[in-house]
């Protein structure tokens, strides 16, 4: 096969997309898809707000980082049904959990899903240098009809029901930004900064998958309420007044998971508590430069690490090991009470508006009705 009949578009397929035209203004629109040779077309289903998502509907992005990629559509975790496909792997009526980081592998001898599966994990896998992310410079899912390559969507296993699968993307973060400390994590005391759901998904994570008990694992957070819900590991308030006395140099590993405003407190702590030699790992997410504590961590010899995205490995990896009812019992703290339908581009601004205004623990989920 030829570079020009690997890319050569088999059919064009039409979506409706609910597209943020500026902050706060949402309108559906038509656009097209070229589905190609390899490529499947999913029908989004259910769909979950990240904070990401209300970054751009608030306009709380950086001006030049709105004026590029608007207009676009939001989400970029969620899952869908299969509705047609040009890959052998896959056939209509599949339900998939959806991979927004798309890298384009289109090659003269297009490789299958299995052969990129089997071959050494890739810097270029989580940060492709020609890829696309869904819902950031892309339109996201928040559409009728999203054409992806097919080793962009991961089958979900029947025993994973769609409230539990939707959680897999943030999930994925979790997993790829722990894959370069797996050999240290049977011995590790890891503490997790952060009470919200990406530190609540990442110390879950820890507990069911690496299988760490409370005895090393550690949340700390700054609201008993949501730190209670970690009830797998040992927690502790950082604002107490001697937090860092109990626990200075006692962590191997500190995952900072707290982004925004909280973001230097947590790193800071996390430098505190860390070992000489210790490993910081960076989750959290901030618009703003975030001041640290360069010193200690040039004292006390620490590595730092950051991630923010995933690949397709980490979602085989993690919808796996959903399918443990008790990681589901776990993850189940997360999902809402109910589901938001969406079956407008006013019912998708309204939920947005809504949840920017009343943020809550638990995750936000968007019922998608085509």
């Amino acid at each position: 096969m030829t570079i020009s009949e690997s890319n050569a578009a088999i059919k064009t397929i039409r979506s409706r997309a609910y597209r943020l035209l500026r902050p706060y203004q949402v309108e559906e629109v038509e656009i097209e898809h070229a589905m190609k040779p390899g490529d499947v077309v999913v029908r989004p289903l259910l769909g979950s707000i990240c904070h990401a998502d209300l970054r751009y509907f608030t306009g709380r992005r950086r001006p030049e980082s709105l004026a590029a990629k608007l207009p676009m559509a939001l989400i970029h975790e969620g899952i869908g049904e299969i509705v047609e496909s040009a890959a052998e792997e896959f056939q209509p009526g599949r339900r998939v959990a959806i991979v927004p980081n798309i890298p384009d592998y289109r090659t003269p001898d297009r490789r299958s899903r299995e052969q990129l599966l089997s071959r050494p994990p890739s810097i270029e896998d989580n940060y492709p240098p020609n890829g696309r992310f869904l819902g950031s410079g892309t339109d996201g899912i928040a559409q009728s009809h999203l054409v992806l390559p097919a080793y962009c969507v991961v089958p979900i296993p029947q025993e994973v029901p769609d409230d539990i699968a939707v959680l897999t993307e943030l999930s994925s973060i979790s997993h790829q930004a722990l894959q370069s400390v797996t050999h240290l994590l049977d011995n590790a005391v890891i503490a997790v900064f952060g009470d919200g759901p990406v530190g609540y998904l990442t110390a879950a994570l820890i507990h069911h998958y690496y299988k760490v008990g409370p005895k090393r694992l550690k949340a700390f957070g700054a609201i008993a309420e949501k730190l209670d819900n970690f009830v797998f590991a040992t927690r502790d308030l950082v604002t107490e007044p001697d937090f860092i006395k109990r626990h200075a140099g006692t962590v191997d590993i500190a995952i900072e998971c707290a982004g925004g405003k909280y973001s230097s407190a947590a790193i800071n702590q996390a430098i505190d508590v860390l070992k000489p030699g210790g490993i910081l790992i960076l989750l959290g997410v901030s618009e703003e430069l975030v001041p640290i504590n360069t010193r200690d961590i040039l004292e006390k010899g620490i590595t730092v690490l950051g991630s923010s995205r995933s690949s397709f490995r980490d979602f085989h990896a993690v919808i796996g090991a959903m399918k443990d009812p008790e990681y589901q019992k776990t993850l189940r703290r997360l999902v809402p009470d109910h589901m938001h339908k969406i079956a407008s581009a006013e019912d998708f601004a309204a939920v947005m508006k809504h949840t920017s205004e009343n943020l809550h623990w638990r995750k936000v989920y968007l019922q998608f009705e085509w």
